[in-house]
């Protein structure tokens, strides 16, 4: 396997390279909902991750020019919505594809409130309802701590991936099977 190493002194000639860097990263899609009432928006994230498990919470980086970051910074609370590989839309209307904003982005999926009133995807693979405990701004992004206050889990499904610029279906039943004649091992023996 032959690689490319590069050593560029100057970050604006690296954003090439790094950016073809981190397309080789895979991450699941979330969606990020902020907001209450009419004055709702979010956005498609793939990084999203968790913290802690004491206490609940997790970590999202999120884009300062968003439309989505002035509401996050005045209300101090999101919800983290886990896509399931059947929510394409949802993922591409929350991208903004289509010219589509605010609570235009919420059409075609049913939606929940629960502790903080923000939307939580009904059908999604997991959903977190969310506190802001700390917002740290670097560079074009701004990494938000949220703790978990509320979680609402699906029965298992394929989940939605990002990869090399596009979606993925990542079903662990069918891929172990797919995998099996090569690894030998079976979808009841892998946890």
């Amino acid at each position: 396997m032959n690689s490319i190493i590069r050593h560029m002194p100057d970050a604006t000639a690296l954003q090439p390279d790094f950016r073809s860097a981190m397309r080789q990263l895979v991450g699941g899609v979330s969606v990020i909902t902020v907001g209450r009432g009419d004055d709702v928006t979010g956005m498609t994230v793939s990084s999203l991750a968790s913290l802690s498990i004491e206490p609940p919470s997790v970590i999202v980086s999120l884009n300062r020019n968003a439309s989505s970051w002035p509401i996050l910074q005045r209300e101090r609370v999101f919800g983290a919505n886990l896509l399931a590989a059947d929510q394409i839309g949802v993922a591409e209307r929350f991208s903004g594809k289509g010219g589509l904003r605010g609570a235009e982005r919420f059409a075609g999926a049913e939606w929940r409130k629960h502790v903080t009133g923000v939307p939580l995807l009904v059908g999604a693979l997991a959903a977190l309802d969310c506190e802001v405990e700390e917002i740290i701004e670097r560079h074009s992004h701004g990494i938000v701590i949220g703790r978990v206050v509320h979680v609402e889990v699906a029965p298992q499904a394929a989940a939605l991936a990002y990869w090399h610029g596009g979606y993925v279906h990542v079903d662990r039943d069918a891929d172990i099977a797919r995998l099996g004649p090569l690894g030998g091992a079976d979808p009841q023996d892998v946890p």
